[in-house]
């Protein structure tokens, strides 16, 4: 059987940006405007408050990893009080060297590393929307041995530096989501995953996307009558599971499509449809546009 969440972060082909050290001194605070893409930090030493739109604000201490599928607006402070200053993320250029907030003078009371990368799938948002908005694990060394290599390879140009990005990010992200208590996650993929019921379903869902799936099918996978299993699974996942099937179905849809060498016809049988003309009205309804087109404008 598939494995839903490494199937997820395939698909949502994530690649590594920029990353930076952040340190702090002293009183300060920054404000953080909304940035959408996927961002991550891992605590180096010290201590500081993170108090993320939406969220509790956490105290973060060294060896603490964070990350967040879609970043929204937050604020990040040391200890004491102060005033945030604003920062625009999307108009500040990436820096080259160590960012200090607060105190210039003397040793930090806090560093992390931090950074963003971006989802390239085509249907990021969806796919982003199964996973928790915000991951804070404590304590995983392996996460921090692979942000680190993150910044090691972003900063050289060595042959390959794309292609060894790539895979650093997957696992990163893999390593990070695997490394969250699923059972205290939001609704969505982890929540789903960590009940051994609708893992079961999940993972024939995911390693068939074209069998022609009912309740009744995924139901008997998990054990569990058929209106059991549509409350169970529309609760932790969030999304009924029929919906759920269509948005993954449109999902893999949309990174065939991107390809060239894959036509409409091949795409319609891969996600599980009789013919081109029925996926193309699916696909039409479900994303505003025909197939043909989508493919065209990439």
């Amino acid at each position: 059987m598939s494995d839903p969440l490494a199937d997820v972060v395939k698909l949502l082909r994530p690649r590594a940006v920029y990353s930076k050290v952040i340190s702090g001194a002293g009183s300060w605070a920054v404000r953080y405007s909304a940035f959408g893409e996927p961002s991550f930090c891992t605590m180096l030493e010290g201590e500081c408050v993170l108090a993320v739109d939406g969220q509790e604000p956490l105290a973060l201490a060294a060896g603490d990893f964070v990350l967040m599928p879609a970043t929204p607006g937050f604020t990040m402070s040391g200890l004491e009080p102060a005033e945030p200053v604003f920062v625009d993320a999307r108009k500040v250029p990436a820096p080259t060297e160590e960012i200090r907030h607060g105190r210039r003078e003397g040793p930090p009371d806090m560093r992390m590393l931090g950074g963003y990368f971006a989802f390239e799938s085509p249907d990021a948002s969806l796919l982003a929307s199964l996973l928790p908005a915000l991951l804070h694990v404590r304590d995983i060394g392996r996460l921090s041995v692979l942000v680190q290599l993150v910044r090691e390879e972003s900063l050289q140009q060595k042959p390959g530096r794309d292609l060894v990005l790539e895979r650093l990010v997957e696992l990163l992200l893999i390593e990070a989501l695997r490394s969250t208590p699923g059972e205290r996650a939001p609704p969505g993929l982890l929540r789903g995953l960590a009940d051994p019921r609708l893992s079961t379903a999940l993972r024939h869902l995911h390693g068939d996307p074209a069998q022609s799936w009912t309740v009744a099918d995924l139901a008997r996978k998990a054990a569990l009558s058929r209106s059991a299993f549509f409350e169970r699974f529309s609760r932790a996942v969030g999304l009924p599971p029929m919906e759920y099937l269509l948005a993954w179905r449109m999902a893999l849809a949309k990174d065939l499509l991107a390809r060239s060498d894959v036509g409409i016809a091949e795409v319609a049988e891969r996600v599980g449809y009789g013919s081109a003309s029925t996926f193309s009205t699916a696909f039409s309804r479900h994303v505003g546009r025909p197939p043909s087109r989508f493919a065209r404008q990439g």
